[in-house]
């Protein structure tokens, strides 16, 4: 990817990367995006490869690809066979994030279609509500077990 000298200001780098300036910040921050140089009254100042760059962050993002696996894409040359490897590698990983999420939304799909069916509106109390009542007071008689904190993908 070639440098370009166009510069865009961050309000300007947002427009054209359909990024906002707090995502661009942001991800500077987190060492996404290099920080923006500065002209001489501190405005940030992004190029055109930088603009490029945004983009394939959005791009990621909107696929629900976490920082990190963004992190490695970028760090890849699509030149290079170990890095199209790792490439695939890193896909292949949020595929199966994405499938263990698929099967999460699923189950969550019966489960509020079973609650749905137990109200069609024709009694005098909602068996909806009553369902949800009924199962949060079950959540406050279980004893809870001392969890290991899950990594969640995203």
């Amino acid at each position: 990817m070639h440098q370009h000298a166009a510069q865009f200001r961050i309000g300007e780098a947002a427009q054209q990367s359909g990024v906002s300036a707090a995502n661009i910040r942001y991800y500077e921050k987190e060492g996404l995006l290099p920080p923006g140089a500065r002209e001489g009254n501190s405005y940030r100042l992004y190029s055109s490869a930088d603009v490029h760059r945004l983009r394939f962050i959005r791009l990621c993002r909107a696929m629900d690809m976490s920082l990190d696996e963004v992190r490695t894409l970028l760090a890849l040359d699509w030149g290079r066979k170990a890095d199209c490897d790792a490439a695939r590698d890193t896909l292949d990983a949020h595929l199966q994030h994405v499938r263990t999420r698929l099967a999460e939304l699923q189950a969550l799909e019966s489960d509020l279609l079973a609650l749905r069916s137990r109200c069609d509106g024709s009694d005098a109390t909602c068996h909806i509500i009553e369902a949800l009542h009924e199962r949060a007071d079950a959540q406050q008689v279980a004893l809870p077990t001392p969890a290991v904190p899950g990594k969640r993908h995203v």
